[in-house]
């Protein structure tokens, strides 16, 4: 059976009803930053996913890595914010910042997703570069 990161880290995955701290230990993600409103058709933010998903699939199908093991994409993460706003302004979309991520199991080194946003980039004839190897 493959490895779900959602099982198996339910308390970060799955969050009780009430809050509660948690401390979450060092991993790797797939990143990728960008400005500007979420919704619009074929923006920024829409690019940035396809380019999450793509590397990290070309990942997840890359049995030859050193270490590999059959395992379930985690859930897509995300980060919000807005300069000089205190809270949220959802009427300024376009103002947002974020940084979306998809994390990796610990076996996927940087040689590894430099490899893969290469064949993702020739493979799905999509510019992968704007993905980040965070530690």
């Amino acid at each position: 059976m493959a490895f779900d990161f959602k099982k198996e880290y339910k308390e970060f995955y799955m969050p009780k009803n009430k809050p509660e701290i948690v401390t979450v230990p060092k991993a790797n993600f797939i990143a990728v930053r960008g400005k500007g409103n979420p919704n619009e058709e074929g923006g920024a933010y829409q690019q940035a996913i396809s380019v999450l998903y793509a590397v990290a699939y070309t990942l997840k199908m890359s049995y030859k890595i050193e270490g590999f093991f059959e395992y379930v994409v985690p859930p897509l993460e995300g980060f919000w914010w807005q300069d000089g706003v205190d809270g949220v302004d959802y009427s300024s979309k376009d103002t947002f910042n974020w940084i979306s991520v998809i994390r990796l199991p610990d076996f996927v080194t940087k040689k590894d997703f430099d490899w893969a946003v290469e064949v993702a980039t020739k493979k799905k004839k999509l510019d992968c570069s704007s993905a980040e190897y965070l530690m």
